[in-house]
């Protein structure tokens, strides 16, 4: 056992639940570690502290949803900085900007980029005929090395003409749109809503089956009206929080 962890016990006499007593021991010890370390096993928790194995998985899910632990099937849990926050208000804002700028390390790893006929889910998102071609392009981003979100966008082929020729481009697709094919990025529509980890979701987000997921559906217009981009993204709940901002002049125009 580690740390001040050895030194404390659970009290076996009174009416406070053992996991809770556990809980509250572990938030203490995790107030004085470092970001990344790695607490004790489920095991070495189990054995030193007399209590069963359910016992502990309790506290420590209860950790890993305030976002004080992250669990990684293959390191273990580990102490984690929290919840990474995204502000919507900052609609086109880069991914690895946002992120380096809370003193975090952002990776991104395209998983496949290919050519498909949008079926009337994307081609209504995307305000074509169904049938139509589109790119569709799997991402996921990481943060520490621990994956926090998976995407898959959908772009109109006619619009980006030779875009499998930039694929190196595509880490960071919101500054190729504009940089490379010179479109302006006017406005974002999304749709924000909580599901469960379907079992390819969890084991692309290295997550259990069944844990909550933040999944957003985001569709990107020109100045034009046209809808260059279709996104569909899974992020993990125990890992991000975000925020939505109303100006007066916002609901002004929502209340008449």
């Amino acid at each position: 056992m580690t740390g001040d962890l050895s030194a404390r016990q659970l009290n076996k006499d009174i009416a406070v639940p053992l996991y809770h007593q556990l809980k509250e021991h572990l938030r203490s010890y995790i107030s004085r570690c470092s970001d990344g370390d790695l607490i004790p096993t489920e095991l070495e928790l189990c054995r030193h502290f007399e209590v069963s194995r359910p016992t502990v998985r309790q506290a420590v899910t209860e950790l890993v949803s305030e976002g004080l632990l992250q669990r990684n099937k293959r390191q273990g849990t580990f102490v984690t900085k929290g919840k990474i926050h995204r502000d919507f208000l900052l609609t086109f804002e880069r991914f690895d900007y946002e992120m380096q700028a809370a003193g975090r390390r952002p990776a991104t790893h395209i998983r496949s980029v290919e050519t498909d006929s949008a079926n009337d889910r994307v081609a209504a998102a995307l305000g074509i005929g169904s049938g139509a071609l589109v790119y569709e392009i799997k991402r996921v981003r990481f943060l520490d090395d621990t994956p926090l979100v998976a995407v898959t966008n959908y772009l109109p082929a006619d619009l980006l003409p030779d875009l499998l020729q930039h694929k190196d481009e595509l880490q960071a697709l919101h500054h190729m749109l504009e940089h490379v094919y010179g479109y302006r990025l006017h406005r974002a529509r999304r749709k924000i809503e909580a599901v469960a980890a379907s079992e390819s979701r969890a084991w692309v987000l290295d997550v259990q089956v069944g844990a909550p997921l933040q999944y957003i559906e985001t569709q990107v217009y020109l100045e034009s009206g046209r809808c260059i981009e279709f996104a569909r993204a899974w992020y993990r709940g125990d890992m991000s929080s975000f925020s939505i901002e109303l100006d007066r002049n916002h609901l002004d125009t929502h209340l008449r």
